[in-house]
């Protein structure tokens, strides 16, 4: 697991999980589609990217599709760094 997964992974389980929740967050576990991301939480998910990384993710990218999956979500910081990097 790279650095960027881990560091979703960790976040959505440190923010989003109750404390004595056993469910297991892997790369693949449906965040928004199973329950444990909701809008709200999203934003605040966003932002953390946003400042953790140094990137601009823009509301259209960051939809409910993008933010499913630990996988999904580490690909779109990916994609907004090499365009960082690229208009940087």
């Amino acid at each position: 697991m790279d650095e960027i997964t881990q560091a979703v992974r960790d976040y959505i389980m440190r923010e989003y999980l109750e404390e004595g929740d056993e469910r297991t967050i892997t790369e693949t576990t449906p965040l928004i589609s199973g329950g444990i991301v909701d809008s709200f939480s999203m934003v605040s998910l966003l932002r953390f990217l946003e400042k953790k990384y140094s990137i601009d993710i823009p509301d259209e990218c960051a939809t409910p599709d993008a933010f499913d999956t630990v996988e999904r979500i580490a690909g779109l910081v990916r994609r907004f760094q090499k365009a960082e990097v690229i208009q940087g």
